[in-house]
């Protein structure tokens, strides 16, 4: 696991520069090679209070390290990235380290920087570039750029006909149009991908993709659940004891007549096959699933009341 520079100076991720600034030379004071020579631990310690430093205290570096993440970042950006123009060594010079130009001690030595031209002051380039287990000296690799996401609202309609859509996305710190073809059968769960419309790569590869994903919104009476609908109709108490005909408009706007049993029960579902939405990949839809709503009246009149009393008598 790829370590947090945030915990590594002891701080929160709303610090200001001048926190930064403060808990790092607080940090290099205690570990610095000079006063920790021969201890390999904190010789290591201070390798990562240093880098978490370079990061931090560059807004560019850590707005890129707060979008990427800690191990994304590291895959992105070399130890030369890391350390360009940063202002250690003159940090370091205030306490009297070697490290300036010039600057030997054991802070050359635990960078197994010999000369004094390959002293901190400046930070061209890595203080790890040197015989450090030769992993930093290198050239960064292309990485592809971050992948995006979006999440489009879908209705039912745009659900079982797809559609054409124009959203906006931020690409690149800037506001950028695309018009997106969404085929039938985007459920939720499923996504679409557009291949090089994510982040721009940081250092000339190629860029992320942009993943599509549907929210389904679904009218007032029915659910969706994968590519099945289910549509809640309402129907009368005489009409689920005696049974009847009535007449259901699926979604895609068909009127079917359907026979209700008598003694139809109340929340049963009678399934229309394939009157669903279309499967994304492949054939066929989902199946629409009529949901008896049984209405039961909160008053009756004299007349009802007299009926029900009688239907009482029969043992109903």
């Amino acid at each position: 696991m790829a370590d947090d520079y945030y915990n590594i100076l002891g701080i929160g991720k709303t610090a200001s520069a001048a926190e930064i600034k403060k808990a790092y030379r607080k940090l290099a004071l205690k570990y610095h090679p000079d006063k920790t020579e021969g201890d390999k631990a904190l010789e290591d310690k201070f390798k990562k209070i240093s880098e978490a430093y370079a990061v931090l205290s560059d807004p560019k570096k850590r707005t890129q390290y707060d979008t990427y993440g800690s191990a994304d970042f590291q895959q992105r950006f070399s130890q030369e990235d890391i350390f360009r123009n940063s202002d250690l060594g003159d940090i370091l010079k205030e306490f009297g380290f070697g490290g300036g130009r010039g600057g030997g001690g054991g802070f050359s030595k635990m960078f197994g920087q010999g000369g004094p031209r390959r002293g901190f002051s400046g930070m061209g380039g890595s203080p790890f570039s040197q015989n450090m287990g030769g992993g930093f000296n290198r050239q960064q690799a292309p990485v592809k750029g971050k992948d995006l996401e979006y999440e489009l609202p879908l209705n039912l309609n745009e659900l079982i006909n797809g559609t054409k859509k124009t959203i906006t996305i931020s690409q690149g710190g800037a506001a950028k149009a695309i018009e997106v073809k969404i085929p039938k059968g985007l459920t939720l769960g499923k996504k679409i991908r557009l291949a090089g419309k994510g982040e721009a790569s940081p250092n000339n590869g190629p860029a992320g993709n942009l993943y599509i994903k549907a929210a389904p919104m679904a009218p007032e009476g029915f659910t969706i659940e994968e590519n099945d609908i289910f549509l809640t109709q309402p129907v009368k108490l005489s009409q689920a004891l005696l049974g009847d005909k009535i007449e259901v408009t699926t979604p895609s706007g068909k009127t079917i007549n359907l026979t209700l049993p008598a003694g139809t029960n109340h929340m049963a579902k009678m399934r229309l096959p394939n009157h669903g939405i279309p499967h994304m990949k492949g054939s066929g839809c989902g199946d629409l699933f009529v949901v008896i709503n049984i209405i039961i009246p909160k008053k009756l009149n004299n007349k009802q009341k007299e009926l029900v009393k009688e239907l009482e008598k029969t043992g109903l």
